[in-house]
């Protein structure tokens, strides 16, 4: 049986042993095997404390002490070599490196919104400002949303495949071309009054320089006793101005919409030209911005809703174009062109 002095050296021999060896490691692979081999679960240090009981109960607590001595030696040896080994693996790579460290550092490129995003927001902002609630509807319709509901005739240009985007076919699945389903869907779930607009995402064949095959859309719906196409000029102007500002004019003229009796379209004055015509305009100095009316009676039944008791106005208007208006481009196609010259512009 040794004696504690003899188990006492030993564990410090042991200890000094692997401190010597973990000095000299030159791989992580060295620093793993003298892990293994020390303080493992089969390792020599570890293999210590089966030999505690040989010992007397009075001796085994400073032998006890001694065993984990030396393990917590070897331990802080092995990881400041570890350390070590790391700290010149970096030095080496710095070194070797091209990379000068000494450069200043370039910051990530701040992000904005898009200004058709921008553009979006600040109309949504002014009509809940005056009272109307957000809906919203799938970009993918069926005919009778997108048009049989809204009094398109079996033989309207817009079921043509040369103006709308069908999935599956005339008659059948289609990219929305106007947010309009969004009311039909709203005016059968809930009955008057009605206040809404519906911003979306909207799709036709279409593109020049103030049209895209993709692009959004607002529109307005008010159904309730009483409501006149006084009404809906009002709303009109006071978005006018509030959007646009008291010194650009609108103006209103007759139009027609198969969901819309009477119908009317807003110009508003062109803010690239002023006025005096530009290719934007087609040299009128008037843009289209928006068309509104009178919702059809038609609609209104197919809705289930009395047309002698109720009625409504509806109105659309194309975000992107605004988005021109506001910002005096002059071609809508740079805003889907992801320019960076252009888009830091709205930082």
């Amino acid at each position: 049986m040794p004696s504690l002095e003899t188990f006492i050296r030993k564990c410090e021999d042991l200890a000094r042993q692997y401190e010597d060896q973990a000095n000299q490691s030159k791989t992580d692979d060295d620093i793993r095997n003298l892990r293994v081999r020390s303080t493992g679960k089969k390792g020599e240090i570890t293999a210590l404390l089966k030999e505690l009981g040989s010992l007397s109960a009075d001796e085994r607590p400073a032998a006890g002490k001694a065993v984990n001595d030396a393990k917590r030696r070897v331990e802080a040896a092995l990881d400041r070599a570890e350390m070590g080994l790391k700290e010149a693996g970096r030095r080496k790579e710095l070194t070797s490196s091209r990379l000068d460290i000494t450069l200043p550092g370039r910051a990530p490129a701040a992000g904005g919104l898009h200004p058709v995003s921008r553009v979006l927001y600040e109309l949504v902002d002014i009509f809940i400002s005056l009272g109307f609630d957000v809906a919203e509807g799938p970009d993918i319709e069926s005919d009778y949303y997108n048009f049989k509901a809204l009094n398109f005739p079996d033989d309207h240009p817009a079921r043509d495949m040369q103006d709308t985007l069908f999935i599956e076919g005339p008659g059948s699945l289609l990219l929305r071309t106007h947010t309009s389903p969004v009311q039909i869907r709203t005016m059968k779930a809930k009955s008057p009054p009605v206040k809404i607009i519906a911003p979306g995402t909207v799709y036709r064949r279409d593109d020049d320089i103030t049209h895209s095959p993709m692009f959004h859309q607002i529109e307005g719906l008010l159904v309730d006793e009483g409501i006149s196409f006084a009404n809906l000029k009002a709303v009109l102007e006071l978005f006018s101005k509030a959007f646009f500002g008291p010194e650009v004019k609108v103006r209103f003229r007759p139009s027609f919409f198969p969901f819309t009796e009477p119908s009317a379209e807003m110009d508003a004055q062109c803010v690239v030209c002023g006025g005096s015509g530009c290719r934007m305009c087609k040299q009128s100095g008037w843009l289209e911005i928006l068309g509104s009316g009178m919702v059809h009676p038609a609609v209104l039944e197919e809705v289930g809703y009395d047309t002698e008791r109720f009625t409504g106005f509806a109105f659309g208007l194309g975000v992107d174009r605004i988005a021109l208006l506001k910002y005096a481009i002059d071609d809508i196609r740079i805003l889907y062109e992801n320019d960076p010259r252009f888009l830091k512009q709205f930082l």
